[in-house]
Order: C-alpha cells, then structure tokens, then sequence
C-alpha cells in the first residue's frame, strides 16, 4: 500500500508567494511521482479552487484570510485535523502551532517538522507573540518524530539549545533560463521602474520588515558613492516602519534614486530583474537558508549580504558582507571601483546553489527522510 504524505504550513500551490509555498510545490509533485498519496493544505482563496495539482491532491480552509497571526494558526490546526483523517505522515512547514501537533497523534500518525529559524526572536513580533512562538517551539520539538533543518546553523541550534537531534535538508533553487531584457514589462510597476537600465542598479527582494534589515541597506546606498539606482522588490508589513523608511529616503535627498516596486508574482519578470543587476543586496538575518538568498546566487549575481551565520552558511567565501550602513556604503563602493575584480564571486556563488542547493537532491532527501519515520516513528 502507497503511503499517503500530507505537506502542511504554506498557503498552497500553484505557489504565488514565498519560500513554503515554492518549497511544497517543488516537493509535493515529486512524491506523488514516486507513487506517493500527496495532499497540501491551501487557503481559502477566492476561486478557481482545483482539486488536483500536477498529480498532488489539494484541500482548502473553508476561510477567506483575515487577520494574519490568528488566521495562519487557525487555518494549521483545521489542516492538522483534516490531514490527519487520511495521511499517515504530515510534513508540517514552521511551528507557529506547535501546540496542536498532538493532533496527528490522536490518529496514531506521524509528524514531521521543518523548524525554518528561530521565528520567536525576529523583530517584527510583540512581547506575547515572541512568547507564544517559543511555547510553540518546544510543543512542536516535542511531539514531532522528525526535526527537520534547513540550515545547519539551525541544526545546531536545536541540538545544543534543545537537546534535539535534527536531519539537515536544505532548501532547494533552480537555475533559471536566461530571460532577455525588456523594460517595457517594468512599466506597470510602481517606481517609475520602466526606465531602469541593464547593470545600472542594485536589486533587494524582500518582505519590507526590519529583521530584513532594509533601512540598513537604504541607508548604506543613500550614502554611498554611486550613480545607480536601488529597486526594491516587496511590501510593507508596518504602516510605521514604511513611513520612517520614506523619512529616511528624503533625509537624503533619495527619492529618484530609490524605487519601490511592490511585491513582484511573476517569477519570469522577478528572474528577469535578478540576472540583469549590478549586485544583490541581502539583509535577511532571522535565521534559516534564505530563498531569495538562492535565487539571487542561481541568477549569477554578485551578493552583498548581511554578515550573520546564516547568510555566511549558504554563500560561503563567496559574497561581500556588511554589519551596519558603512560597512556597506564600502562594500558598494568598492564594487563599482573594480566590478571585474568581484567575478570569481559572482561564479561561485553561482556553483554553490547549482551544486549544493539542487531541488533534486533536496527530495531525494526529503524521500529518504519520509521512509525512516514512515518505518520506525519516535
């Protein structure tokens, strides 16, 4: 009898977002090929709403999203239950209820779940949020039969912290085919953006919330020695964080020379912007391998990212780093003295995400991870 695999925690596919959702769509189809049951949870999302995707079998919260911390926890305890009604084993992506993984157990299935970063110490959540998370941290580590990492700096973490054994399975990139430039497709973006030129402009694709370190990032730009622009992919989360970044902008007399493109859904369009900048900026520090971070280096870009564990984890010896605004305003200066001089980075972090990051090997792990708790549990 085929085993039958639920894949928890993302909005669903076809993927439209970020990481979870690529993750799931990149795995689910390749576990029903291996003639696996595959289910994945998704939204309640206006319809079309189909019920198969690329051999994958797909439910939906009878809910329409709202307010978003409670309705993600309420939408991952209804596809707990629903999950659990037919799935032996459920692949929950991130904890944030962590609390209801006894849910599984009540049907005697197993779970397992991708810990994605320590969530309870990023900014952007309050005091209660923080504690809820972290409570929900040690739930879900309790209960889950396998602990899943997607970096190794996270599997130390839960091992030195947690007392808890982890699998590493990173997360995985393709490497895109070349996309030929064409600023007119730009010109339905905000920002002005349709009269951007190719290799004249620094790139950040990224939620637009302070763990991501955007102002840092503006602010090292705006006082750098440069003629090129910054595009930024993404959206405001914070009313108040937007508005002290356009502060901070008109501070510096940058308003033509930062533009805000709102979030970017067309991976064509978004892959197009990637292989034709100057340099990628990456500010995310929260914890976990990054997938725009992948992205970017798959896209042969010359990265400059924020120097933490993580970002160094994925690129290796193979970017610029940066802690704070003039470390950076040196970096991108530096880059636009000598930008020949930086090409062995841009290469290698090329090879790294070809090499290291390949989907392939990420489901063949993912496979063999499966058939371990599938056979011998907690």
């Amino acid at each position: 009898m085929k085993s039958r695999i639920a894949l928890l925690g993302s909005r669903g596919i076809p993927a439209k977002y970020g990481g979870f959702e690529t993750f799931a769509e990149h795995v689910a189809p390749a576990l029903a090929a291996e003639g696996r049951e595959v289910w994945v949870s998704c939204e309640g999302t206006a319809p079309p709403r189909p019920s198969e995707y690329k051999g994958v079998r797909l439910f939906y919260f009878p809910l329409k999203p709202f307010r978003r911390v409670f309705y993600e926890t309420i939408y991952d305890i209804y596809s707990l239950w629903r999950a659990s009604l037919t799935c032996d084993c459920v692949i929950m992506l991130g904890y944030g209820a962590g609390f209801f993984f006894f849910i599984p157990k009540l049907f005697r299935r197993k779970i397992a779940v991708n810990v994605d970063g320590r969530e309870w110490t990023r900014e952007k959540y309050n005091s209660l949020e923080k504690t809820a998370l972290h409570v929900n941290e040690l739930f879900a580590l309790h209960y889950a039969d396998a602990a899943i990492a997607d970096a190794r700096a996270i599997q130390a973490y839960l091992k030195a912290s947690r007392a808890r054994e982890a699998t590493f399975i990173p997360y995985g990139v393709d490497v895109s085919a070349r996309v030929k430039w064409d600023p007119s497709r730009l010109g339905a973006l905000s920002g002005d953006l349709d009269h951007l030129e190719i290799g004249e402009y620094f790139l950040i694709v990224a939620r637009l919330e302070r763990d991501n370190n955007i102002s840092t990032m503006v602010e090292g730009f705006l006082t750098a020695r440069t003629e090129k622009k910054l595009v930024i992919v993404g959206n405001f989360l914070d009313s108040s964080y937007e508005g002290g970044m356009h502060a901070l902008i008109a501070e510096h007399r940058g308003q033509d020379r930062v533009m805000f493109s709102g979030g970017i859904y067309e991976k064509d369009l978004l892959t197009m912007l990637r292989q034709h900048c100057f340099a990628y900026l990456h500010g995310h520090s929260a914890g976990g391998t990054n997938p725009s971070l992948l992205e970017a280096m798959s896209a042969r870009n010359l990265i400059i990212a924020h120097d933490n564990q993580y970002n160094r984890e994925v690129c290796d010896r193979f970017a610029l780093f940066f802690n704070d605004p003039a470390s950076l305003r040196t970096a991108i200066e530096s880059v636009g003295d000598q930008p020949e001089a930086y090409d062995t980075l841009r290469d290698g972090a090329f090879d790294r995400a070809k090499n290291e990051y390949a989907w392939d090997r990420v489901i063949r792990e993912y496979e063999a991870l499966l058939d371990d708790v599938l056979r011998c549990g907690k």
